[in-house]
């Protein structure tokens, strides 16, 4: 197990070095996103819409964020990750048209692996660490459709050394969410 500290955007190259269980640390702009803004960029794509941001190289949070604005900016109060299988269907079909090169949230995308390998990594973020998450954000650059609700938006956010952050899936197939769910399944079954 090795520990990384990456800039976005991220190249193939940054995301080849990794495996299963090594730890990350981010630094640069990484975007929000939860089922409803995975939606709508779908449908933009669809319609052949530029999107207000750029998904190359880019890192995607699955994140609702809790944010207060103060003075006209806005600062994170909580950021921590929500669950990941949710935007699992949605993936492969985002990572078809868009280069982004890292998913983080909790939990894990069951059968992914396979359509992540050589385009992206999933980074594992411990869940109820919502006020550490928002220490690593050192700016709110941005909101992109604010009209889907606060924690629905696309926030674009710089952080600083963000994480710690578990390669969860690599870019060579190997799923660690996976990996655990078999060892536990033999064990039980050797347990009976």
């Amino acid at each position: 197990m090795s520990t990384y500290e990456l800039c976005t955007p991220l190249k193939k190259e940054d995301i080849r070095k990794l495996v299963a269980g090594d730890v990350v640390y981010l630094s640069g702009i990484v975007y929000t996103a939860r089922d409803e803004a995975h939606a709508h960029i779908l449908e933009l794509d669809g319609r052949n819409e530029e999107l207000p941001f750029d998904l190359e190289g880019a890192a995607i949070y699955h994140c609702g964020p809790l944010m207060l604005k103060e003075d006209d900016k806005w600062r994170a109060i909580a950021a921590g990750p929500t669950t990941s299988d949710r935007m699992a269907r949605m993936t492969p079909k985002l990572l078809e048209k868009h280069a982004v090169r890292a998913l983080i949230g909790k939990g894990g995308m069951q059968g992914i692996a396979g359509r992540l390998e050589d385009k992206c990594v999933y980074l594992a973020y411990t869940g109820g660490c919502a006020a550490l998450a928002a220490g690593s954000i050192k700016k709110v650059r941005s909101v992109h459709w604010p009209q889907l609700g606060m924690p629905e938006a696309v926030w674009e956010l710089e952080v600083e050394r963000f994480g710690p952050l578990v390669v969860g899936i690599d870019a060579h197939g190997n799923d660690l969410f996976e990996k655990v769910r078999k060892n536990a399944l033999n064990a039980f079954c050797q347990l009976r």
